[in-house]
């Protein structure tokens, strides 16, 4: 006979709601912060601030489940407790696969103090870690180093050495494969890194060291006397606000990483998964969310003296492989059938959200159009509520009213989307359906819309690679790759018929690598030719632009200088008003007016927002004001 606590009526506790509890707990004991909100959920774990987003125990569990939990918790936690924003951003190199080292390093470095400190969280970590590399199965069975993300390489490297244990087995492809040229260049870099573990800053710089020896080391090197003038002023502003710029997100390296590894992979539900547990973007980087600490201000680009250059030396290797492409032209009509269907189905629970917000951007819309009358004229509409007065009065006159249109000027709106392979699974298959919805919304308001994809024909390089090889090898020789820009839908095709086209994002193989300043530069131009009066361009990205072939022969930020350029450029020159959301990436580190989501899902409601923020601004030119970084609206 079994004994019950509960009260009549009373729902019986989910199994896993004290594991949960205690994991949260623990969490906050090891961070040291009893103010950190936990939650649990089925999307990659999240750090953000002070809410920590784990993931949602399975039913049926098992200890390794549980000890993959707490691995991420425990990983959370230790981020919160033995590292420091600042001191990080300070030290932190500029181009971006020098940071992306740099910040795996650092996570290494807090995961290894926990471990040394505690068996537990030792055995917690390599679990998670474990559970990481193996999904997929990607990493188990590559051969070439290309394939292989050089910044996990040197983390379990780094790891290894701080606490003495051996890389997972998932990943043991990965270190096997950067071993030897990483030992040959940094080996002695790596032995030093030991005694600087509780010292973060200390450690930076020796990880700055590690960067050089591998030579990635920034075009303009790390002074250490500048670091040291600087210590007294960021120790005190530490002090005053100890919570400022603690709002990290778990997306290491942006999408680096994440690229480099997408051939592997066969399966669009595959790909589903690799976007959301790749090894590499569960790491947090604090760069995205650094720039936006100090006041709530978006970065904004200095504003250029006239006699200064017009812009960055970015040239193109070879633009013959370029091309512009329709979406039909990318794929024949019975694929296209099939990919649509399979992308309705994927969502088909966030097509009610998102339809719902377009109905109130639509009605919010329409009411800007039609809201005034005139009253009191001699035809029209009869004014009911006049009537009155004939009543009392037959010799007064009917009254009429008629609607007057408000200034609602003829508009087009481009919706450019980041086709990069970072975006694979989720968050591609979320902006593929809000960028339809809105386009179909838009279109009953009489407002046209453009869809715009960007990305390259190849990983690493593709044709213009061969050719500047076939060339020798010139130096510096600029963009690297053949672009691919795909119109899914152009502004003057009704949305019937482009409705087939958005399905193209799900096919296996379209995203790689992305250059994100030309794909902005084509998609203003385009806009420029059109007859609108109102022209807005809405960028959707998920991270910085990165292209192996590119950077591997020119600067470490030779693309993101030019994306760079690009935006200020827009922003102040033209009349074109730019707006971008970033996907667990902070945008604002680029745009003025920008907005900054975490979860994928969140998409749908952050683009009606910011369209009716625009659309209801009375000014002519919308003014170029910053946007508060959005985390958690829907």
């Amino acid at each position: 006979m079994s004994i019950s606590n509960r009260k009549p009526g009373e729902r019986r506790e989910p199994v896993a709601e004290p594991l949960k509890r205690s994991v949260a707990g623990c969490l906050r004991a090891i961070a040291r912060r009893s103010e950190i909100e936990v939650t649990y959920a089925t999307d990659r774990p999240a750090l953000t601030g002070d809410k920590a987003r784990l993931p949602e125990p399975p039913r049926k569990l098992s200890a390794h489940d549980v000890a993959v939990l707490r691995g991420n918790a425990d990983s959370m936690a230790l981020r919160l407790g033995c590292h420091d924003v600042a001191v990080h951003r300070r030290l932190a190199p500029e181009n971006a696969p020098a940071r992306a080292v740099y910040d795996a390093v650092e996570q290494a470095r807090v995961e290894a103090i926990g471990a040394r400190r505690m068996a537990g969280v030792a055995s917690n970590i390599s679990a998670m870690l474990e559970d990481r590399y193996h999904r997929g199965g990607k990493y188990e069975t590559i051969t070439d180093r290309a394939d292989a993300p050089m910044e996990d390489a040197v983390a379990l490297m780094v790891r290894e050495r701080l606490t003495g244990q051996a890389p997972p087995a998932a990943a043991q492809r990965i270190v096997d494969l950067w071993r030897d040229h990483v030992e040959a260049k940094a080996g002695r870099n790596l032995d030093g890194l030991l005694g600087s573990i509780e010292d973060q800053r200390a450690f930076a710089r020796s990880v700055r060291d590690l960067l050089s020896s591998l030579d990635m080391a920034d075009e303009t090197p790390f002074d250490p006397e500048d670091d040291e003038t600087d210590e007294e002023g960021e120790a005190q502003d530490s002090e005053q606000s100890p919570q400022e710029g603690e709002a990290e997100e778990q997306s290491q390296g942006d999408r680096a990483e994440i690229e480099t590894s997408e051939e592997a992979s066969d399966e669009i539900e595959e790909g589903t998964q690799e976007a959301a547990d790749a090894p590499s973007g569960e790491l947090p980087d604090e760069a995205e969310e650094a720039d936006s600490e100090e006041a709530g201000e978006s970065w904004r680009p200095p504003q250029r003296a006239d006699n200064t250059p017009r812009g960055p030396e970015y040239k193109i290797f070879n633009a013959r492989f370029d091309e512009v492409i329709h979406a039909e032209d990318l794929c024949d009509p019975d694929e296209l059938a099939r990919l649509r269907t399979y992308l309705d189905k994927q969502l088909s629970h966030l097509q009610g959200v998102v339809g719902r917000l377009a109905n109130r951007l639509q009605r919010r819309l329409l009411a800007q159009q039609n809201r005034a009358w005139d009253f009191d004229l001699e035809e029209g509409q009869l004014d009911p509520a006049r009537l009155v007065r004939v009543v009392i009065d037959p010799f007064q006159p009917l009254s009429f009213k008629q609607e007057k249109d408000t200034n609602f000027r003829d508009t087009v709106v481009t919706l450019l989307l980041d086709n990069s392979g970072s975006m694979r699974g989720r968050p591609i298959t979320v902006a593929a359906t809000c960028a339809d919805i809105l386009a179909r919304t838009l279109e009953r308001c009489g407002v046209k819309v453009e869809i715009l994809g960007f990305t390259t024909r190849a990983w690493k390089g593709g044709q213009s690679r061969e050719a500047w090889l076939a060339a020798g090898k010139p130096p510096n020789p600029g963009r690297l790759n053949d672009l691919r820009h795909i119109v899914y839908k152009a502004a003057d095709a009704p949305w019937r018929r482009a409705r087939k086209n958005l399905g193209l994002m799900m096919r296996e193989g379209l995203l790689k690598e992305n250059i994100d300043g030309e794909a902005l530069d084509w998609a203003h131009k385009r806009l420029l030719g059109r007859p609108e009066q109102r022209k807005i361009l809405m960028v959707i990205s998920d991270g910085a632009p990165v292209d192996d072939s590119t950077l591997s022969v020119n600067a470490g930020n030779y693309l993101e200088r030019h994306l760079r350029w690009m935006i200020e450029d827009i922003e102040t020159r033209s009349p074109v008003e730019l707006l971008a959301i970033g996907i667990g990436h902070d945008v604002t580190r680029y745009y003025r007016r920008a907005v900054t989501i975490i979860d994928a899902e969140e998409l749908g409601g952050a683009m009606t927002e910011k369209l009716a923020e625009l659309f209801e601004e009375d000014g002519a030119q919308a003014p170029a004001r910053a946007l508060r970084v959005a985390g958690g609206r829907r």
